[in-house]
């Protein structure tokens, strides 16, 4: 590409800097700014010399990635005559500039006719127009930087609206240039099909990331890609326990690595919990050391795969998604996480407090999340609190859809909602026969949108803060009619050691 030597600016030159937005910098460091002026002109002339060559680019170009001015008023042009289904040639495009009043400012009909001279197809402009917008994204990132920069040293200026606001803008330039293609159904049907080919071939037939608990995975068949699972109940339930128990059986049973973001407790708390579940020794005896000479044997040999397990735990507080994005991306980059756990919804901020309300703040972060899984491809699971609707009401005081906390858009965003339900968190220590509900628990998929409802039965075992398979004769069924939460009677006759501290 032939480039001008740069030496005084010219009024011209200026002019073209301001418009920009990049003056200050370029003429700070002597540089003209990332451009490719001559495939500019060859993307151009080849939208004008076949007729079908814009649609293989529509999505990619707009008018604003182009550098020249005079480039962007020829392509807007050729897109409104496609717009109209009008013919796109020299003399069209020649003609609606005209008609605009702007065929002398972009060069005149001579400047038109030369462009379809510099290329004989449209074979690569597919290739040349992805250049095109690489250069377009070096120039935005430019001038970003930059009035950060300047924004930097002023001191009047709130630093946390300048971090929001680079947040923004570096995140826009991803939303309009990084799009995906769509793809023919022929081959969406052959990614179908071999997916289901898969799962006939896993135990269980699970096609997703299995959870560990045998009766829940018959229900879901495992957590799946791109879904965003919400896991809510009131305090005390044992969501942190659910979750810990959740990654701990991806990652030490089925060796899928695993990310846990937690803005609650430490990560050493964290630690200790799982610790504690998996060498089955109370927390108290943990956190006191008063551990017994067999008990320092039992705590080193059963660590030892959970040791090595690929789990990530992050304790960074109030997290903002934007943070949350760039971690998660980097962990998935470097190890490949297949799962994503946020502990918990109502935590999270965005940093639009004094722009809106707390639903509004809510509702952005649970697209946000449902954005960030379908971008990863993995399952996230959020933890979220319910209303204390809950308690108010009589009954059984089972949780229903309505019961989540602050926004509507929890409900609407999430692939699958789950309630941890605990009866005797109420006191409820018998069923309606007479059976022993202590240390019952139940997994109440209330929303599912690529399955069945169904409750899940599972064993809470308090003192280890951990959850496990129910071993008695009690099995769940999956209700693939309803569209309501079906909870399933219970024929438990089962009571075990744990104690009724809440996790």
């Amino acid at each position: 590409m032939n480039e001008e030597k740069y030496s005084k600016p010219t009024d011209t030159t200026q002019k073209k800097y301001k418009k920009n937005n990049l003056s200050n910098i370029l003429l700070e460091h002597g540089k003209l700014p990332p451009q490719a002026v001559e495939i500019e002109e060859i993307v151009l002339g080849a939208l004008m010399l076949e007729q079908n060559a814009l649609s293989s680019v529509m999505d990619i170009l707009s008018p604003d990635v182009f550098y020249k001015e005079s480039h962007q008023k020829i392509f807007t042009a050729i897109t409104d005559l496609f717009s109209r289904a009008e013919p796109i040639d020299i003399l069209t495009v020649t003609n609606e500039l005209k008609t605009r009043g702007e065929l002398e400012i972009v060069g005149g009909p001579y400047f038109i006719s030369q462009l379809t001279n510099r290329v004989t197809s449209a074979a690569n402009i597919e290739y040349h127009s992805r250049i095109i917008v690489q250069k377009y994204i070096q120039r935005e990132l430019i001038h970003i930087s930059s009035e950060i920069t300047k924004d930097a040293y002023e001191d009047t200026t709130d630093v946390f609206e300048l971090l929001d606001s680079a947040e923004r803008n570096l995140f826009s330039i991803g939303d309009k240039n990084l799009r995906r293609n769509s793809l023919e159904i022929r081959k969406l049907i052959t990614m179908a099909k071999r997916q289901v080919e898969l799962a006939s071939q896993q135990e269980g037939h699970i096609s997703g990331i299995p959870s560990g608990f045998t009766e829940l995975d018959r229900i879901t068949a495992g957590w799946q890609k791109s879904d965003l699972i919400i896991m809510a109940s009131r305090p005390g339930m044992g969501k942190t326990a659910f979750v810990l128990t959740l990654a701990r059986n991806m990652a030490v049973d089925f060796n899928r690595p695993v990310a846990i973001f937690s803005l609650e407790m430490s990560s050493t708390q964290l630690a200790m919990r799982l610790i504690a579940a998996e060498a089955e020794l109370s927390s108290e005896i943990l956190r006191r050391g008063t551990l017994e000479r067999h008990q320092w044997h039992q705590l080193d040999a059963k660590i030892g795969k959970l040791t090595e397990a690929p789990i990530f735990i992050d304790d960074t507080p109030a997290l903002t998604m934007f943070d949350l994005r760039a971690k998660c991306r980097r962990l998935k980059a470097q190890h490949n996480i297949e799962m994503i756990v946020v502990d918990y919804l109502q935590l999270m901020t965005t940093r639009m407090e004094s722009r809106g309300n707390r639903e509004q703040e809510i509702s952005l972060i649970s697209r946000s999340l449902k954005g960030l899984a379908k971008e990863l491809e993995i399952p996230v699971i959020v933890l979220s609190q319910l209303s204390r609707q809950v308690e108010a009401r009589g009954g059984n005081k089972k949780p229903m859809l309505s019961d989540l906390r602050e926004s509507g858009a929890i409900e609407q965003d999430a692939d699958l909602v789950l309630f941890i339900y605990r009866p005797e968190y109420y006191q409820i220590d018998q069923d309606e026969n007479g059976n022993s509900l202590e240390g019952v628990a139940e997994i109440i998929i209330a929303k599912h949108r690529n399955g069945a409802l169904g409750t899940a039965r599972l064993k809470f075992i308090g003192k280890y803060a951990k959850f496990a398979d129910d071993d008695s004769s009690y099995e769940s069924t999956p209700d693939f009619r309803s569209t309501e939460t079906k909870i399933l009677p219970s024929k438990m006759n089962h009571s075990n050691d744990s104690d009724s501290t809440p996790f």
